[in-house]
């Protein structure tokens, strides 16, 4: 798979100046480190549960969908 079909190829334009080789390979593997750190460190925080929700029981029972309305009517 080349550089232009992978989903995670990122364009690096020199804007100033002649970068060599050595230099570009060097900006990419610093960037390619702090990316990695990044994403080990990204963590997303677990969803905290008050105690109401872990002991919250139903105040009433559901509504009866299968019954229908009039039904009381003679």
């Amino acid at each position: 798979m080349s550089a232009e079909e992978s989903p995670a190829a990122v364009e690096i334009q020199v804007l100033r100046g002649t970068a060599s080789e050595e230099e570009l390979a060097a900006l990419i593997a610093v960037l390619s480190d702090a990316y990695l750190a990044e994403e080990a460190d990204a963590v997303a925080a677990e969803r905290r549960v008050s105690v109401w929700e872990r002991n919250q029981r139903g105040l009433r029972s559901p509504l009866r969908r299968d019954i229908p309305w009039g039904r009381f009517s003679g």
